[in-house]
């Protein structure tokens, strides 16, 4: 029998989060949360997801070692799992999703797993595109799913160079590791855009 699922909001550079854990595994990020949420810091996975989540958005860790409980189809799993292998900074079209789960005709039926994915940033569906480049879909919004984009290439490229991320891009939060600290999230910079409403 599944355990009882817990919830905690974060705040992070891009709006509040809620992470939902059940049975010792996370099951769920959701965009925009309102309200008062318990505290991540009740729970020890919600408080790792949160410290890997501010790790994430400061652009020192590009993938998540987490406990999932991706609950799905067959197929939906095979396209979220597949998406945990799109490497950190790069995207991949739904037509090469489709063909790296050996269903190269599914491609319409890739989106929309890809849309119902309920673990995104975590289980990374921002990094698929249409085949030509412009960017679709996202359960957070296209602003959202740029924002996200342009962090990872921003570390990738500062990566390369040696060279910290640009100016605007990360800022510190007081914190090393990914266990992190109470709100720290919120002391995270992430561009000069205005944040989502």
């Amino acid at each position: 029998m599944p355990g009882i699922g817990r919830t905690a909001a974060i705040t992070s550079p891009i709006g509040r989060l809620g992470l939902t854990v059940e049975g010792g595994r996370l099951i769920a990020v959701t965009f925009h949360e309102a309200g008062a949420w318990p505290d991540p810091e009740q729970d020890p996975l919600l408080r790792e997801a949160a410290g890997q989540l501010e790790a994430y958005f400061a652009g020192r860790l590009r993938d998540f070692d987490l406990p999932l409980d991706l609950r799905g189809t067959t197929f939906q799993c095979a396209v979220w799992s597949a998406l945990r292998t799109i490497p950190y900074g790069e995207t991949w079209s739904y037509r090469d999703l489709a063909a790296h789960i050996g269903r190269p005709s599914a491609v319409r039926a890739v989106g929309a797993a890809n849309g119902r994915n309920p673990i995104p940033i975590i289980v990374p569906c921002h990094r698929v595109i249409g085949s030509d480049g412009s960017l679709t879909g996202f359960g957070g919004g296209l602003p959202l799913k740029a924002r996200l984009l342009a962090l990872e290439r921003s570390a990738r490229l500062a990566a390369f160079s040696g060279s910290p991320p640009p100016a605007g891009t990360t800022g510190t939060t007081g914190t090393t590791g990914t266990s992190g600290t109470r709100n720290a999230l919120s002391q995270v910079s992430f561009f000069d855009l205005e944040p989502e409403s």
